[in-house]
């Protein structure tokens, strides 16, 4: 199946192959993370709290974490397929999917791969395709990224990942922390996943999805936009919108607010599932 389309029927689960984190127990929540992130990175500082009462599972794609890079294009279904099958090789029969970013898309196809298995999303800073501005956002990332420029690479992403108030706000010595660490910490997947960020089509998935779905808008956010947050919203059936005052990177900026979010809504839909 293509990028670009639904599933029709319930998929198979391949052998999962790809490094995954494990915490907690609990109800099962499972992570797909952004396009040049990983499950540390994007996930990091709200692990612990989502550990505390969940089964956490998060599975870093490939060329990220302890994932080998991948030899040709990604492809969204098996990055949906490895998320789930991840889950289940845990033990979880059912689960929540929490995803970010290009993430959102994985979470979403796994939803549509898998209904029987996802029992509601978290949809952050997500989009449901990249328009104009945001495939040539990735062009250039990807460019940049292959050229072997970091320094310029940084320069480029920062402005994308943090909101104008966290970047007004750092002292020229913390700004160049924030740019050597751009620099330095890309993952070596990050072609393979901004390649992807082109390709990804999931409106026709979000029609089919009735589960529970929050939808976390990252206000400030330059990379993907908040128009890209509202259209993945205005596609479901059962949805919850909150907004979050940060850039892309709401794990670096309000992270103690994502997790408030992410965990209130899972103990409301936890609680409605148990009466």
């Amino acid at each position: 199946m293509s990028t670009a389309t639904a599933a029709t029927a319930h998929a198979a689960l391949p052998v999962p192959t790809f490094a995954r984190t494990v915490r907690g127990s609990g109800p099962g929540l499972l992570l797909a993370h952004g396009a040049g992130g990983g499950v540390a990175a994007n996930y990091g500082p709200i692990l612990d709290g989502l550990a505390a009462e969940h089964r956490v599972v998060g599975v870093d794609f490939p060329g990220s974490g302890e994932t080998p890079r991948s030899t040709g294009p990604l492809d969204l279904d098996e990055l949906a397929d490895q998320l789930v099958a991840a889950g289940v090789a845990e033990g979880l029969e059912t689960f929540a999917v929490s995803g970010y970013s290009l993430g959102g898309a994985a979470a979403v196809r796994a939803a549509t791969r898998h209904p029987e298995r996802v029992t509601s999303l978290i949809l952050t800073s997500a989009f449901a395709h990249a328009d104009a501005r945001l495939r040539l956002a990735a062009r250039v990332w990807r460019g940049l990224y292959e050229s072997g420029d970091r320094a310029t690479f940084a320069a480029f992403l920062t402005p994308f990942a943090l909101g104008p108030a966290a970047l007004d706000a750092l002292s020229r010595e913390d700004l160049a922390g924030v740019l050597r660490m751009t620099a330095e910490t890309p993952p070596l997947g990050t072609p393979e996943h901004t390649e992807l960020v082109e390709r990804v089509d999931v409106r026709a998935d979000l029609a089919t999805i009735a589960v529970p779905t929050l939808v976390v808008s990252t206000t400030g956010d330059r990379l993907v936009e908040p128009y890209h947050h509202r259209a993945v919203a205005a596609a479901l059936r059962n949805v919850r919108v909150v907004e979050l005052d940060s850039g892309h990177l709401p794990f670096a900026e309000r992270p103690a607010q994502w997790l408030a979010e992410i965990v209130g809504f899972l103990g409301e839909v936890e609680g409605d599932a148990a009466r």
